[in-house]
Order: structure tokens, then sequence, then C-alpha cells
């Protein structure tokens, strides 16, 4: 019978328990309510902000079609730009927004871009061409379509046909489909996409215009293809290394076509690249360890020249240089005419403990590089440098050759300047019309140069 008030405490004590269990679940339930709530109205607001700011682009690119001086044209084209890339932050908050709105997606960057590169071109005599002014009709005959469906999306919304629910389970009912009068974001959103109006093709100097995918490697033109064994060949001989100690770990495709190769080489993985048609090396990594820094930047500058002659890469000139944990990669650029051409670019890493080659990158050349004929300069060196900010102390000059956004290539005065602080900028004027091309911040310190 004594024991009686510990079998009821006992008791009790289970039964606290499981209350204040129950308690930490019921408000663990609520919690997890309010946050679904949260969650569902942060949705809300990001699909409310992306028919907004299309609505707002399909009135900004409208204005700019009917704009013909150069300065309220530029300050249209502002105006659109911002709202291009407000449409692609709420697009981005939508759980769906990556998967299932590609097309809108790419519609938002490629119409932010193109309407930038607008605004680069202008002149102070001319707006836009003609053919650049009928590219924006049709932008604006696009975005005003995806605009009148979005907003009718948003009534269905803001009527409760569509639930927040739907909002953020979308990417699991991608391939749900209408279903009589009751409509889910993601069926409406797939026939938005399936029936998404017609873009104009964009031809102009940035990342999306057309004209890129067609391109081809200028090095690689005319060269036969190679079969894997070849291939495997040709990445043993560049490296001095057998050929059976690769094997075949990739078949790429793309603009750059390649085969893969792998090998364990001193400790470590070594990984090869070579292009498919002419057998040309893509690119080299290696991952063996590095040791203690045996050679100078110098002396490890001059082993990634020595190397780069000795694979037939001529007329080549270093061009800035970094070391990271003991490997030191330079840059290279092939000298035409005794201008520097940036375009055709060659990355040699060279492991500073004992001086060999582990890293290796020759796209930009394989891509560019070909007989050129450049423009001759119309704008002197000293008519260029007069355009310069006066806190700049120029050092040096050069021409050089570098490319766009859209990866055409422009004649320019090179003037590496020394600001107030000490610092080094990089300073490109367009050699024919007179323009500044490009700015370049120069981060220096004992590892070698960074450019931003």
């Amino acid at each position: 019978m004594q024991k009686q008030p510990w079998k009821i405490f006992s008791i009790t004590a289970v039964v606290a328990a499981f209350a204040v269990t129950a308690g930490f679940a019921v408000q663990g339930h609520a919690q997890a309510a309010q946050y679904r709530h949260l969650l569902d109205n942060g949705y809300q607001h990001a699909f409310t902000e992306l028919t907004t700011t299309v609505r707002e682009l399909d009135t900004a690119l409208e204005k700019v079609t009917y704009a013909t001086t150069p300065a309220l044209f530029s300050s249209l084209c502002t105006q659109a730009y911002s709202k291009a890339q407000a449409a692609q932050a709420a697009l981005g908050e939508l759980p769906y927004g990556n998967v299932e709105l590609e097309q809108t997606a790419s519609f938002l960057a490629k119409t932010g871009d193109y309407i930038m590169a607008m605004v680069r071109d202008a002149t102070a005599e001319q707006a836009c061409t003609q053919e650049h002014r009928e590219t924006l009709c049709g932008l604006s005959s696009a975005a005003s379509s995806l605009s009148a469906t979005l907003q009718s999306l948003q009534a269905d919304l803001d009527a409760g046909a569509i639930q927040p629910e739907d909002l953020r389970t979308a990417q699991e009912r991608l391939a749900a489909a209408t279903d009589g009068n009751e409509i889910t974001a993601g069926s409406a959103f797939q026939t938005v996409e399936a029936d998404f109006p017609e873009v104009p093709s964009l031809i102009y100097d940035g990342p999306f215009s057309e004209h890129l995918s067609s391109r081809t490697p200028k090095m690689l033109d005319g060269l036969p293809q190679f079969t894997q064994e070849e291939a495997r060949s040709a990445a043993a001989s560049f490296l001095d290394l057998r050929p059976e100690i690769f094997s075949l770990t990739s078949d790429g495709a793309g603009n750059l076509p390649a085969w893969g190769f792998s090998a364990l080489v001193d400790g470590g993985e070594l990984y090869v690249e070579v292009t498919k048609q002419g057998g040309q090396i893509l690119q080299v990594l290696s991952s063996r360890p590095i040791g203690e820094d045996m050679l100078s930047q110098e002396e490890g500058r001059q082993k990634a020249a020595e190397f780069l002659c000795s694979k037939g890469y001529q007329d080549m000139k270093p061009s800035y240089c970094i070391n990271q944990s003991g490997i030191l990669t330079v840059h290279f650029a092939s000298v035409q005419d005794g201008v520097y051409c940036y375009p055709d670019l060659v990355k040699v890493s060279v492991a500073l403990d004992n001086g060999d080659v582990v890293g290796f990158e020759a796209e930009g050349y394989l891509m560019n590089h070909g007989s050129r004929t450049l423009p001759t300069p119309t704008v002197t060196v000293s008519q260029a440098q007069a355009g310069l900010d006066g806190s700049l102390t120029v050092l040096a000059q050069q021409l050089v050759l570098i490319p766009t956004d859209g990866e055409y290539e422009v004649l320019c005065h090179e003037f590496k300047c020394q600001n107030s602080d000490g610092g080094h900028v990089l300073v490109y004027v367009n050699a024919i019309t007179g323009q500044q091309e490009r700015i370049l911040l120069l981060l220096e310190d004992e590892n070698g140069t960074l450019v931003i």
C-alpha cells in the first residue's frame, strides 16, 4: 500500500509527458501552418509582382518603339530594362519559375539584354536602326501577349480558382492537365509555354544573339574528324605519356565536341579533352598534390612559354598570371602585326614545385584564332588619351583587340593607368570611334594579378 503514491506519481508523470508532447505537437502544427501561410503569401506576392512587372515591361517596350530622339530612346530603354530585371527577380521566387516557365524566363533575359545593347549602340545622331526598331516592335508584341495571359491567370488566383497550394506544389504537378473548370497553375502555365508568342530573332552584339548559335571554331575549320583512339593518342602525345594509361570518361557535344580521357598520374587524376574535329587539345586538368615552391614566378612563366612553343603555338605573348596554392596560371594571347589579340586566349598552369604543366585551356584560341584583317586606327593615341579621367596617370599603352559580349572584336587603345590610390586601371578606347569600350581593375599582390 505504501507504493501506491509512487504508482500514482508515475502514472501522473506519464500522462503529463503525453500532454506536453501533445502540446508541442499542436504548437508545432500551428507553427508549420503559420510558416506555410507565410510561404503561400510570398508566392502570391511574387506572382502578383511578375504580372505587374511584365505589364509595365509591355508598356515600356511600346513607348520605346515610338521614340526617335537618342536621349529619350536611351531613357525609355533603361526603364524597360529595369522592368525586365524586376520580372526575372519575381519569376525566380516562384517554385516553378525555372522549370515550368523556361520560355518566359528566356524571353525576359533576352529582352533585357537586347534593350541594353540598343542603349550602347545609340549615337547622338540616331537612336537605333530600322531593323532594330522592327525587332523592338516584335518584342513589344510578345510582351503584350504574355502580359494578357498573366493578368488572366492573376484574376483566377484572386477569385480563388487557383489556390496557394497549387503555386507551391506546381513542380510536382507539371504534367497535370486542365480538368473541366478546375484550372491549376501547373496546367495553365503549361498552356502558356506551349502557345508562347513568337519572339523575333535577335541579331545584335550580345550573348543571346542568334549568330552565336551557329559559330564554329575557326582553328578547326576543314580539319578531319578524329576517332576515339586517335584522340587518345593525341592526348598522350601532348603530355608525353603512354596512350594505354588513358580511359574514356566523356563524350561531349556542343560547339566544341570533344572526347574526354582520364588517367592516374603522379598521385592524382589527369583529365584531358581532345576535340573530335582536328584532334586538338581543348583542356588539361591535373589533381596531383603540389609540393613546396622550388621555382620563382618568372621561372614558371618561362616554363609556360616554352611549353606553348613546343606545342606549336607561335607568336604568343603572356599577359597576366596568378599563383594559387603553388600553381602559376599564365594567360597568353596571339600577337598579329603588333596587336595583342585577347580573344585568342590560352591558359597554361605550371606547378612551381617541379615546373610540370598541370593545366591547359585553349577554347578561346580554337574558337577565335585565324587570319584577320585588322583595321587601321583612325583615333590617335593622344586623342584617345585625352578622353581619360584626369585622376589617372598613364603608365603604358598598346593596340589590342578585345572581344565584345556578342563575340565580335573591337580594335582598341589599351591604357594601363595608375589611380590616386596607387592602384592600376585598364581603360580601353575604341581606335576607330574614340568611345570608351571597357574599364578593368587590376588586383595585384605577391601571388600575381587578378583582372576584374
